[in-house]
């Protein structure tokens, strides 16, 4: 048997997703559940889910769970639901973020939005990932956490809630993996380049900028997902960022916006 086989043990192993409903989120959870792990489908839309779970070939391997992760209430909801239908989350993967428009650049950001995108990026994202730890280490139990983040955690990108909760988060991701790594439980981040998955709506044109000639797709986000997560895979990665753009970061596209004031 190849290294590659068997990534998980499903006998042991149970995951949560965020932003499961579509997208990255999506392909993720789906490509988890096609590994044999039970799966928490968290996301803020009921059809979302419903579309994504029944599009699996093992259904019965996936658990939804439908509200909205700006709330703390919700958070600690989604935590309970995760330990009565699974016991202990040993991948946790953080992929839920709130709906982005060209509008919301510096002067055009409502503050509601700035604390929506703040909230489910990095409040949620801590508040889940140290509860989740709590229960792995009190097991002794060995973890594996993902969190989405962007090339716009470093880039500006005209939307400046976004990019800076972006910023936040992979910082987050170092600081987790220095905490837990003594535990047993990795953290480590995946950085999507543009991406036709969610809420991003790509403009065919944007390809030139790309090396590799073309739009990413959510797929191209999954398998490196599985590799980062598994423990046999990755035993010794944590607190690294791994770049999936198709080369685009290498070249910075972006004018500043029009503004009218």
């Amino acid at each position: 048997m190849g290294l590659l086989d068997s990534p998980f043990d499903p006998e042991r192993e149970a995951a949560l997703v965020t932003g499961a409903g579509n997208g990255i989120g999506r392909a993720i959870a789906q490509a988890l559940v096609g590994e044999g792990v039970r799966t928490i489908f968290a996301d803020i839309s009921e059809e979302r889910i419903a579309a994504a779970i029944k599009a699996l070939g093992k259904p019965e391997l996936a658990v939804p769970f439908v509200g909205d992760l700006a709330s703390r209430a919700t958070c600690d909801a989604l935590l309970a639901q995760a330990e009565k239908t699974l016991g202990h989350v040993t991948h946790f993967v953080h992929s839920a973020s709130p709906p982005r428009r060209e509008a919301d650049h510096a002067f055009g950001v409502s503050e509601a939005a700035w604390r929506q995108m703040h909230a489910v990026n990095i409040d949620a994202g801590f508040h889940l990932g140290r509860e989740l730890s709590r229960k792995l280490i009190a097991a002794r139990a060995p973890g594996s956490f993902l969190f989405l983040t962007s090339l716009h955690a470093a880039t500006p990108r005209n939307l400046p809630h976004y990019s800076s909760a972006k910023a936040a988060m992979a910082m987050l991701v170092k600081e987790l993996a220095k905490t837990l790594g003594r535990y047993n439980i990795r953290v480590n981040a995946l950085v999507p380049g543009a991406i036709a998955a969610g809420g991003f709506v790509a403009d065919p044109a944007l390809a030139r900028h790309i090396p590799l000639g073309r739009i990413g797709q959510a797929e191209d986000l999954a398998a490196m997902a599985l590799a980062v997560l598994s423990n046999r895979i990755s035993a010794y990665v944590t607190g690294a960022s791994i770049v999936v753009d198709g080369g685009l970061s290498l070249t910075n596209w972006f004018d500043p916006p029009a503004l009218e004031l």
